[in-house]
């Protein structure tokens, strides 16, 4: 079930509805809740409902032995409770493997052996790629490590376990919630707030809006640019920059949606964007874009790794291996890999210059408005230079489409950027504001008078209703 079907729009109001008639019963809420997540995963296939299951009933079995283990009276127990660890990451990693990443190596395998002169024929299975298993993957990984790191306890009861990883806002798309801030939100008891409820239905108001008005009527010049070899550099150069705000607002407007959802239920999930395409360097990029796969890679791989304890020159390999991986999770196709190679070039190059600029000048000037301007539409640049790569179908159209742009063909028709300015300009006018309040939503921008926010909300909803494309999947479902 999607966030921009007709389904959900009957889904949620009857889910709320029962949910808040049981206010008086935690356990019943719980329950209802499960019932309600695992009805919304298995309205694709029923048949993924296995898998979730298999990786909930593992990681509750693993979280409570290593609890046991550390906590309990066996002098041995912390070396017992690290096989139950590496138990949980494997058969998690192995079943994300298996189902993501068979066929990619498969086919790999069988290249490299043509390229030494064996030919072979690789062995394909016919294999759904589950949705969101990347996501719920991760989430029960960080679980059963910080019971092991003895950062929290396990999950009282089975049930609420199972909530956490399959709640359903932030199930298929994360974001990537711990299970140390989500975990005693479940288990303690919601009170209805109106405001709370109202901060909600707005989020999810504005989460649909940046994916139906702005994210897929952007879609057209982005499949143009992407998949035609005779589209006009122009129209190649538009189409990255209509990319840019295409996957921008289709993950930050289920995010927006997920957080909606979540707040009118009484519960906090955590932000997982702060205007990205502010950034002024590649590392402020990470801090602002997918900030809970960001802070999963940096806590659970990059310091495991090593982080940037040892010399400058395995901190450079922490970073790269960190976003190599990064990438690999995105999807099983060496673009992925080579994108998120790019990203670890980004940092490490933004790292060796930053300790070069300032031993050069010492202690570093306070930036002014120009350059902090240019900072940004700088980086800018590079964030879409690794879109390009991200998006690109095949790495021969990523290659043409690069000559494209260093070899300048066709005319500069300005109509070509006219969705740039129908539907990105109203995002941006609006996202400027928040950025000017301080704010990450549209209803904390206290100062704007509730007659002209109300107005803005009508603006808003006339262009989502009667503006909107037809309604598209979102993009980060195939990750």
């Amino acid at each position: 079930m999607s966030f921009n079907s007709f389904a959900f729009a009957i889904f949620l109001p009857v889910v709320l509805g029962l949910y808040w008639a049981m206010r008086r019963s935690i356990a019943w809420q719980n329950w209802m809740l499960l019932a309600a997540s695992y009805l919304f995963y298995g309205w694709w296939d029923w048949r993924f409902l296995s898998l979730l299951l298999i990786s909930t009933a593992v990681d509750h079995v693993v979280a409570n032995r290593i609890y046991a283990l550390r906590t309990g009276n066996d002098p041995d127990g912390k070396r017992r409770s690290l096989h139950w660890l590496r138990f949980s990451i494997i058969t998690n990693l192995g079943i994300l493997g298996f189902f993501k990443y068979f066929n990619f190596f498969a086919g790999s395998f069988a290249a490299m052996l043509l390229k030494l002169g064996i030919e072979a024929e690789p062995f394909y299975l016919n294999i759904v790629l589950p949705v969101g298993i990347s996501f719920y993957t991760f989430q029960t990984l960080s679980y059963t490590i910080d019971v092991y790191r003895d950062e929290m306890p396990p999950a009282k009861t089975l049930r609420d376990f199972a909530l956490y990883v399959a709640f359903f806002p932030q199930l298929v798309a994360g974001p990537i919630e711990r299970a140390i801030a989500l975990v005693p939100q479940i288990e303690l008891p919601r009170r209805f707030d109106r405001l709370q409820f109202m901060a909600g239905a707005e989020l999810v108001f504005w989460g649909l809006f940046k994916k139906v008005y702005v994210a897929d009527n952007l879609a057209p010049a982005v499949t143009t640019a992407f998949s035609d070899p005779a589209a006009t550099s122009f129209q190649v150069l538009v189409g990255i920059y209509a990319f840019a705000f295409q996957i921008y607002c289709d993950f930050s407007g289920y995010t927006d949606v997920a957080r909606g959802c979540s707040k009118m239920m009484g519960f906090e999930l955590m932000e997982n964007f702060r205007f990205p395409y502010i950034s002024r360097n590649p590392s402020e990029f990470w801090r602002r874009w997918h900030i809970s796969l960001s802070t999963w890679l940096r806590d659970y791989l990059y310091i495991s790794l090593g982080g940037n304890r040892g010399s400058s020159l395995m901190t450079y390999r922490n970073l790269s291996l960190t976003m190599l991986l990064g990438g690999l999770w995105h999807g099983a196709t060496w673009l992925f890999v080579l994108w998120g190679a790019y990203q670890g070039l980004l940092l490490v190059v933004h790292r060796l210059f930053t300790g070069w600029w300032e031993t050069l000048r010492g202690k570093p000037a306070a930036e002014g408005l120009g350059v902090r301007v240019l900072k940004i539409a700088v980086m800018f640049q590079f964030i879409c230079f690794g879109w390009l790569i991200f998006r690109a179908e095949s790495l021969p159209m990523g290659l043409s489409m690069v000559d494209r742009l260093l070899h300048w063909t066709g005319p500069l028709d300005l109509a070509v950027a006219r969705p740039l300015a129908v539907f990105v300009l109203p995002l941006l006018a609006i996202e400027a504001l928040m950025g000017l309040s301080r704010r990450q939503a549209i209803h904390h921008i206290g100062w704007i008078p509730s007659p002209v926010r109300a107005a803005a909300f009508g603006v808003l909803f006339y262009l989502f209703a009667f503006h909107g494309a037809s309604p598209q999947s979102f993009i980060y479902f195939q990750f």
